[in-house]
């Protein structure tokens, strides 16, 4: 033991007299993947590590509550801060998978729009789901709405969908001439739940199904997919980087808020709340919408943002005149048993 001791002393001793450090451990941020995680990149971690000498780890992940339970309980597993949508973020705050934001440190709940701020989670980017399709491969007005999504007499070719509930069911209904405010109301009877699978088979032989929304561009630029479902930041990154001319169609969009949140098990939770500091901060997300075309969430950004930035965004109030908000609470309540029903329908 006294040699243990020694040991111990000299090398401490050693250090001390090298000048050497140990190097902070990163932080991992855990985002969705492409150009959003290369935008968030550019607009904050990179310049946040300089800043303060903090490293940041990345990964990505495609959702689910049921990841992030396994997180929760695996201390090994190492994620700190997480990008999660808006049903997950209800459920592992009920549960305790996060741990609570410190919004006095973030200059207070009012300083953010009202969708942006739990108890668990801070709003990074307002988000719409939409229709998206390739303009040098479908010209004139090309499709105006979920009804011409369906219909593959005028617009041929395959559809790119996400390989979920969400969304594919609210879009079915909207092809079949349900009003947007109808939509929630008649998706939680059984009647509206078939209407809605029943609309979904007059297109699923035409269904190219995807799991991270960073494919889309790919799929559409190559011509696999005539139209798909989309976010329309990605493709209008894509037209950046290519000089193509992928398009985007609001109408009908479903719209929501991403969060930052997390969680429990982190063992960096002071670093990862400095990070949300940062994130936060309104000049830091003015970078992030001149990187990536995003909805922004602190008010004070809002109001100096050039608008030439929120001209395809959620921000424009052109573009949600004719929208609707995703009900996370309606995809708590029945997100499994839809889950449970759409997989078994995808795979017969």
């Amino acid at each position: 033991m006294a040699r243990f001791s020694a040991i111990r002393v000299a090398a401490v001793t050693l250090l001390m007299l090298c000048g050497c450090r140990q190097e902070p451990e990163a932080l991992t941020v855990v985002g969705w993947g492409g150009s959003s995680q290369e935008a968030h990149r550019r607009a904050y971690w990179q310049s946040f590590t300089a800043s303060t000498g903090i490293p940041v780890r990345e990964a990505s992940w495609h959702g689910g509550i049921d990841v992030l339970r396994r997180k929760a309980l695996d201390r090994s597993a190492h994620w700190d801060l997480v990008q999660v949508e808006t049903e997950d973020l209800l459920v592992g705050c009920a549960e305790g998978l996060f741990e609570p934001i410190d919004w006095a440190a973030l200059g207070g709940r009012g300083s953010f729009i009202d969708a942006a701020t739990n108890d668990c989670g801070v709003g990074t980017m307002q988000w719409s789901y939409l229709m998206g399709y390739d303009g040098d491969r479908i010209s004139g007005a090309g499709p105006q709405t979920w009804a011409d999504f369906w219909d593959v007499r005028r617009f041929p070719g395959l559809r790119g969908m996400r390989k979920t509930p969400k969304y594919s069911l609210e879009f079915a209904l909207l092809a079949d001439g349900v009003g947007r405010e109808q939509v929630y109301p008649l998706l939680r009877t059984e009647q509206g739940v078939e209407r809605a699978f029943r609309k979904l088979d007059q297109l699923k032989d035409h269904i190219v199904w995807w799991t991270s929304i960073s494919e889309v561009p790919d799929l559409l630029l190559s011509g696999k997919v005539a139209l798909s479902v989309t976010s329309p930041g990605r493709l209008i990154v894509a037209n950046r980087t290519t000089g193509r001319h992928l398009r985007v169609q609001w109408r009908d969009n479903i719209y929501a808020v991403d969060y930052w949140a997390i969680l429990k098990s982190s063992p960096r939770k002071a670093e990862a709340q400095q990070l949300l500091e940062y994130m936060m901060r309104p000049a830091n997300q003015i970078q992030l919408a001149r990187l990536i075309p995003t909805g922004l969430t602190n008010k004070a950004a809002i109001a100096a943002v050039d608008p030439k930035l929120e001209a395809d965004t959620p921000s424009n109030s052109a573009n949600m005149g004719q929208a609707l908000a995703l009900d996370g609470d309606f995809w708590v309540e029945y997100g499994d048993r839809l889950t449970q029903r759409f997989n078994a329908w995808v795979a017969h």
